[in-house]
């Protein structure tokens, strides 16, 4: 019983900072012209954002409750993954330094590489195969189709 009170204090907690984060924003958006649907003024777009996290964080709370909660925060309580952790926080850091000195391709490449690295299932092939994949949408969608001004390649 003390596992399942943990649990939904905890489902609590993040459901509440999330309904509260989303009415924040829904009402900070009324400020501005939200407009229709048909003619979406500057306010739409946070206004949904925040009606949809407050939805989310209701569903939070509300699952919380549920009684499978316990037995899933039974396995919540193993320890970190610090491979995961580092290998994600690694690969940001690669990400930034790449970024500013070798270009786009190198930055994302190094990225997913080495966050990919952090999930015990991953390989180096499934990485390299995954993190060539994902350079080749985030070309296709940032360098050609939005025109985003960050070289592909750069040296020094």
């Amino acid at each position: 019983m003390q596992q399942q009170s943990r649990a939904v204090r905890r489902e609590w907690w993040a459901g509440g900072a999330m309904i509260a984060l989303g009415l924040g924003t829904a009402i900070h958006a009324a400020s501005y012209n939200v407009g229709s649907l048909a003619r979406m003024g500057p306010g739409m777009f946070p206004m949904i954002l925040g009606v949809l996290l407050a939805l989310l964080g209701a569903a939070i709370v509300r699952a919380g409750y549920a009684p499978q909660a316990a037995d899933e925060e039974a396995e919540a309580d193993a320890t970190p993954d610090w491979r995961g952790w580092g290998c994600i926080i690694g690969g940001l850091l690669a990400f930034i330094a790449l970024g500013k000195f070798g270009g786009l391709v190198p930055a994302t490449l190094a990225l997913v590489f080495i966050s990919a690295l952090g999930d015990r299932q991953h390989t180096v092939k499934s990485a390299a195969l995954l993190s060539v994949g994902v350079t080749l949408l985030g070309l296709a969608v940032f360098s050609w189709g939005l025109q985003l001004q960050f070289p592909l390649f750069r040296w020094g």
